[in-house]
């Protein structure tokens, strides 16, 4: 059993395919976590629901913040935005079944694998979260939107504050900050605090940022995250094992899978050739 990690696919459902075929991936012996964000701006959002979806007990996926747009859109009164890929979903016969099994998803994944403790999120992870602390504050959200009062958060879901994580934090404002930290962050400052404004490389960290990876952390965890395409898989200057999967497919670079167990990287080029 080989289990692989794969990056945004973000409606890149053709290039999906293709990896797996690349990874000679078999369900019935392998397994694959998705990073998150499986929907949005390329052009098989829906295909790419469907086959996650039927995937089963073979696929873990995280929350990412496309996955969370839909969800607002769809359940919590949100508006699509001018360059969103989401209609087809919104439109489809299946959609409430497909709306459910996403809403379930959650924000963390956790496993040792390869004798190494290893969790992935959708953006990345607070130094100051320690894994239980994160798989704790995940399930309160989970709760939530397995809860009547789903709608009720998906509405009061975005906005950038508070950018600060504070254990007293409460009611809408705490389950605000955890979402955002897992799904949205990129720049941190000392204090952990998240910059919402600079979603580029490395170089367009504010003064007093740095992303977040540059922080020591108390454990040895490998932590495997997508969301940063800017990146392109790499994490220089990193400080913990940060293992980031977002190589860009949607933007015309590629879709990556990595063997968690021999850290092999597979990728699989982009057939898009254009920024949406």
């Amino acid at each position: 059993m080989t289990t692989y990690a794969i990056g945004d696919l973000q409606g890149c459902h053709a290039e999906f395919v293709e990896l797996l075929e690349a990874l000679d991936f078999d369900p019935r012996r392998d397994r694959l976590w998705l990073a998150g964000d499986l929907v949005n701006r390329g052009p098989g959002s829906l295909d790419c629901l469907r086959e996650v979806e039927a995937l089963g007990d073979a696929a873990l996926t995280v929350l990412g913040n496309h996955d969370l747009h839909l969800l607002a859109v769809a359940r919590g009164g949100a508006r699509l935005n001018r360059k969103d890929t989401l209609d087809a979903i919104l439109d489809a016969a299946d959609r409430e079944r497909l709306l459910d099994w996403l809403q379930a998803r959650p924000l963390t994944v956790r496993e040792t694998l390869a004798g190494r403790d290893t969790l992935m999120t959708h953006a990345g992870l607070l130094p100051c979260w320690s894994l239980a602390r994160a798989e704790a504050l995940a399930g309160e959200v989970e709760a939530v939107l397995g809860g009547e009062g789903a709608g009720a958060f998906l509405e009061r879901m975005y906005g950038n504050a508070p950018a600060l994580w504070r254990d007293d934090l409460d009611g809408i404002d705490r389950l605000r900050a955890i979402v955002n930290v897992f799904t949205r962050m990129r720049f941190i400052d000392a204090e952990g605090r998240l910059d919402f404004a600079a979603k580029e490389g490395l170089d367009s960290a504010p003064a007093g940022y740095a992303p977040w990876f540059r922080f020591p952390r108390d454990d040895d965890a490998r932590l495997v995250f997508g969301h940063w395409a800017a990146l392109q898989g790499k994490t220089p200057g990193s400080r913990v094992d940060a293992q980031a999967l977002d190589t860009g497919c949607v933007w015309g670079g590629s879709l990556t899978a990595l063997d968690l167990e021999s850290g092999e990287r597979i990728s699989v080029p982009s057939h898009r050739r254009w920024a949406c």
